[in-house]
């Protein structure tokens, strides 16, 4: 099913923060796989919740593919919830993105300071040539020129224990906030054939392992850095989807 995109006006409101969203939070659950959540819940703002299930205990059910597979854990900061309504599968999967101009709402907004963490059970990331991981937000190209972003730290880990953090320059709007995720629109679409594990089409914010000396990442967490827009509860960073580019099947084949 199409999920809705923003249109480049709406997007505006949701930058700036304003008003109310429609989604209010639901009560607290535990997500227990990729695709369904216990009692139909998920995690009120500020608590963590733990995926619960193991790493491969259904990844072989479903066909290899680049995109996070599972939510281990999140924490929403304040003014955050959208989207929450539609956890896990809102961030698991393929960007929604719609160019240049526009963003989507196939978005999880993380709120002032919140964070996620996802993993790859099938297909994890490995440093190889260029860009090893994409990022996906719904940055966008205001009218005028400037791009309006809300950035993000990315962090990784092979293990979810011993993590890996690129450094982002959260202040350094004039530089396009280098390091940092939430900086590019997103090009790519499950309907439009764009690809979204080609850094040089797909939009979105590339990232090489090499930077931080880890060869291999099976999980990624991205937390806002308390710079952006806040209110109502589409506030900070707002994540689509993450995609590897450079892969490895857990028994060290390649796809």
């Amino acid at each position: 099913m199409k999920r809705p995109l923003l249109a480049l006006g709406a997007l505006l409101a949701l930058g700036a923060c304003s008003g109310d969203s429609e989604y209010a939070p639901p009560p607290s659950g535990e997500i227990v796989d990729a695709g369904t959540l216990a009692d139909a819940g998920v995690s009120d703002a500020g608590t963590d919740f733990d995926a619960g299930t193991d790493a491969g205990a259904d990844a072989g059910s479903r066909p290899v593919d680049p995109f996070a597979d599972r939510v281990t854990a999140y924490t929403l900061g304040d003014s955050a919830g959208f989207g929450q309504d539609r956890l896990p599968d809102v961030v698991l999967g393929p960007p929604v993105g719609a160019g240049q101009y526009t963003g989507s709402l196939d978005v999880l907004s993380l709120g002032r300071g919140g964070s996620i963490t996802l993993e790859f059970t099938d297909l994890f990331a490995v440093d190889g040539p260029g860009v090893d991981l994409l990022v996906f937000e719904n940055a966008f190209q205001k009218v005028g020129g400037d791009i309006f972003a809300e950035p993000a730290q990315v962090s990784v880990s092979d293990d979810g224990v011993t993590w890996f953090d690129f450094p982002c320059a959260a202040t350094d709007k004039d530089g396009g906030f280098p390091g940092c995720a939430g900086t590019h629109p997103v090009h790519s679409a499950p309907d439009n054939g764009v690809s979204a594990t080609d850094p040089a089409v797909a939009g979105g914010d590339g990232f090489d392992l090499a930077d931080v000396g880890l060869h291999r990442a099976r999980f990624v967490r991205i937390t806002d850095t308390g710079l952006n827009s806040y209110g109502g509860t589409s506030g900070g960073f707002d994540l689509d989807a993450l995609a590897v580019v450079n892969g490895q099947l857990p028994d060290g084949g390649v796809p």
